[in-house]
């Protein structure tokens, strides 16, 4: 599950890095399906970080990885 997590994650850093910022992945809850990712650069503190969270890393991640059931921001 990890590796396919991070090919995902790597398709989206280009996105990410255009805008100044990425992303990290921190954590995998395996049984709950919960991934925690930490978000790096201009995307700390961005109004729109949320909303690049929830419907651009957390939708792709949900597509290809069936068994991720949410993705969260830790800091």
């Amino acid at each position: 599950m990890k590796a396919r997590l991070l090919e995902v994650l790597e398709r989206l850093e280009p996105m990410l890095k255009m805008h100044g910022g990425g992303v990290e992945l921190v954590e995998i809850n395996e049984l709950t399906g919960v991934v925690s990712v930490r978000m790096l650069g201009k995307c700390v503190g961005c109004p729109l970080s949320q909303l690049t969270l929830k419907g651009g890393i957390e939708a792709m991640l949900k597509e290809y990885v069936k068994e991720v059931t949410a993705v969260i921001a830790i800091n």
